[in-house]
């Protein structure tokens, strides 16, 4: 059986219940769609974390970190203060297992100080209705991108059936996996410059902590309008700072592989 060009996203778990399909595969309703998805789990991805780590902790400290400007904030976030800080507000006591959740939480809190500083998010509203039928009876995240007919070829597939024995943890797991996914296509599809984009920071190789405000003006005055069309400009704005953060080292989204190593060996 030939199976239709399509993107779907459902999730249905407590109270969280979304579905949407979208079968117009023009690339900008595409764009424009799987944006929304990322935004959808980007916001409860905190939600699954807080067996494994003090989710309020983190967005407590984010807080008091929001109150420096900008390139004060960032230099902050890539500071071994801040790293020892995040160590206290994991619940893990073996430290190769603790590294992966730092690295977790360091996403969480990068995240959480820069989204009261600038756009993290895409300009689209996240999904909030059930507008088609669930797949499944089951609690569930359900995540399928089948394109095949068009310039941009694109098969995935991101589920998890969601019962008592499945660890909060695995949830985040696959909701970063799915939106690391959308960071990977949505520029084809919405026809942003990435390798511009790399480009305007071209100069910053291994910055130390002297070269990180000069990294912060250079995404300030990133012209948006030069590295995407109408309509995704302030997409093109959320590439350029996790470029900018790329170059620091610091990450703007949950690392799925992070939550993966730390879920086999536990």
């Amino acid at each position: 059986m030939k199976v239709e060009d399509q993107i779907v996203f459902t999730a249905h778990h407590g109270n969280w219940k979304v579905a949407d399909r979208l079968l117009d595969m023009d690339d900008e309703k595409v764009a424009h769609f799987i944006a929304s998805i990322a935004n959808t789990v980007n916001a409860k991805i905190p939600e699954y974390l807080t067996e494994v780590m003090n989710v309020a902790g983190i967005m407590s400290l984010a807080g008091e970190l929001a109150k420096k400007d900008l390139g004060d904030a960032v230099v902050a976030l890539k500071s071994p203060g801040t790293a020892r800080k995040l160590g206290q507000l994991v619940f893990e006591e073996d430290k190769k297992l603790k590294k992966h959740l730092v690295e977790v939480a360091k996403a969480l809190l990068v995240r959480e100080v820069l989204s009261k500083k600038v756009p993290v998010e895409y300009p689209e509203e996240p999904l909030n209705e059930v507008r088609i039928v669930f797949p499944y009876n089951e609690d569930h995240i359900n995540f399928v991108a089948f394109h095949v007919s068009g310039k941009t070829k694109w098969r995935a597939v991101r589920r998890l059936i969601i019962d008592e024995k499945t660890p909060m943890a695995d949830v985040a797991r696959l909701l970063a996996s799915i939106n690391e996914s959308i960071t990977l296509k949505l520029p084809f599809y919405a026809g942003i410059d990435i390798k511009g984009i790399e480009a305007w920071f071209g100069e910053f190789k291994k910055v130390k902590k002297a070269e990180i405000p000069a990294v912060v003006e250079k995404y300030k005055h990133f012209p948006a309008e030069n590295y995407a069309p109408t309509g995704f400009q302030e997409h093109a704005r959320v590439y350029a700072l996790r470029t900018a953060l790329g170059k620091i080292g610091l990450p703007l989204d949950v690392p799925a592989k992070s939550l993966e190593k730390y879920l086999e060996k536990k």
